[in-house]
């Protein structure tokens, strides 16, 4: 059965992929280096984490980065994409989140973030949204050493997802079932390539919502794919989990 949902932010949460590659642009023009090309941005970027973009755009433009300066870099996108949300007046949230996240609650299901991004940025985003209650566990960049298309931020998700149910479970009557999650009974959320590879190698389905790229572009990888939240159709997935083995 389906019993968790599990979201990425940048592009499934907040449309702020503008904001990032201008970030970028500005880090590469202090550092005396040209800005992106979209084919790097697309190659380097998206989908990854800022550690993992950084260093191998670096070294694509003969640039080595110590473990030093690539985090005196991380913190310095970090505290200009806080200066850049603090400064818009509504935070470009997409449409049809909130209402689709209450839709998962009703339905007990649990939801968490799995994010390349820095912890501090993903806390910010949601807190100023109000959204910070829908998830109970988010798994940032910070949390893993490896970026999307690695499965790891997803493994530790399911991981810290059974923590928080077990906890739960000592509090909440009624949810009955206690049995740990596995890969099968998680659906991911997705917007782009490297997240979709990334859950599928966890052993997840995931739904690729057109945010980032175009909707067909999400069906030749996904194992769905919406243009909107409200299009994704719970009833219809929770059938489909329920069969006896979902292909992903």
């Amino acid at each position: 059965m389906l019993k968790a949902v599990l979201l990425d932010f940048n592009g499934v949460v907040i449309n702020d992929e503008a904001i990032h590659r201008s970030l970028i642009d500005e880090l590469l023009l202090t550092e005396n280096l040209r800005p992106l090309t979209p084919a790097e941005y697309q190659q380097f970027c998206l989908g990854r984490s800022d550690r993992a973009c950084l260093v191998d755009l670096f070294e694509h433009r003969g640039r080595g980065l110590t473990e030093a300066y690539l985090q005196k870099l991380i913190d310095r996108k970090a505290e200009s994409y806080h200066q850049k949300l603090v400064a818009l007046e509504t935070l470009p949230i997409y449409g049809g989140l909130k209402e689709f996240l209450e839709k998962l609650q009703l339905r007990r299901l649990a939801i968490a973030l799995v994010t390349g991004a820095v912890r501090s940025e993903v806390e910010y985003g949601l807190d100023r949204a109000g959204l910070a209650r829908y998830f109970p566990v988010i798994v940032a960049g910070d949390d893993i050493a490896s970026s999307k298309p690695q499965p790891d931020g997803y493994q530790l998700a399911i991981h810290k997802l059974n923590q928080w149910r077990q906890s739960q479970a000592v509090t909440d009557s009624l949810l009955d079932d206690i049995a740990p999650l596995l890969p099968e009974n998680c659906l991911a959320i997705e917007d782009t390539f490297a997240g979709i590879e990334a859950a599928k190698k966890a052993g997840m389905a995931v739904v690729g919502i057109a945010h980032t790229y175009p909707y067909h572009f999400m069906q030749r990888q996904a194992n769905w794919a919406v243009d909107r939240f409200d299009e994704l159709d719970l009833d219809r997935l929770q059938v489909i989990f329920s069969r006896p083995k979902l292909a992903v």
